[in-house]
C-alpha cells in the first residue's frame, strides 16, 4: 500500500530542504539524505527526529518511497541546518514500536495533526491513538 501526501507537502518540503542548506534551521525539522533504490542518488526528505529514552526515531507515514529507499539502504545523511551526519536506519515493527509512536504526541506535538489529516492516526491524535496506528506507521531508530 502506497499512501498519498497532500498537494502541499512537495514544495513546502523543497522549501524546508532549501533553507536548511542555507543553514537556516527551525522547528524540529531536519533534513534525511537517503540513497535511490535503483539510481544510488541521495534523495531528501523533511522529517522530525524526536527521543525516547535516550534513542532517536523518525515516523513515516507508511511506505513512501523515501522509506522504501532507507529500508534498501539501511544508512542516510541526516541533517540539521548544515550539519550532515551518517546514520543508520534501523526499523521497529510492532508490537516493539507501539509505546516509541505513542510518544511521538508528546515529543512533536506540530507532527500530530498531519498523521490525522492524511488519516493514519484518528483524531485529535492523542499518545494511545498513535500506538493504536502502529500498524500502519513506519518508525525508524536512528543509530
Amino acid at each position: 500500500m502506497r499512501n498519498e501526501l497532500p498537494g502541499w507537502v512537495r514544495p513546502l518540503s523543497r522549501v524546508i530542504i532549501a533553507l536548511q542548506d542555507l543553514g537556516l534551521a527551525f522547528f524540529s525539522f531536519q533534513v534525511l539524505r537517503v540513497p535511490g533504490r535503483r539510481s544510488g542518488r541521495l534523495r531528501a526528505t523533511v522529517v522530525s527526529p524526536f527521543t525516547v529514552q535516550g534513542d532517536r526515531y523518525i515516523l513515516s507515514l507508511g511506505r513512501l518511497d523515501w522509506v522504501r529507499n532507507a529500508q534498501a539502504a539501511g544508512w542516510g545523511w541526516l541533517s540539521r541546518g548544515r550539519k550532515p551526519a551518517r546514520v543508520a536506519l534501523l526499523e521497529v515493527k510492532p508490537p516493539e514500536s507501539r509505546g516509541i509512536v505513542g510518544e511521538f504526541p508528546r515529543c512533536i506535538p506540530g507532527g500530530v495533526q498531519f498523521f490525522v489529516r492524511v488519516g493514519l492516526v484518528e483524531a485529535p491524535g492523542r499518545p494511545d491513538q498513535f500506538e493504536a496506528a502502529a500498524d500502519r506507521l513506519i518508525l525508524f531508530r536512528i543509530g
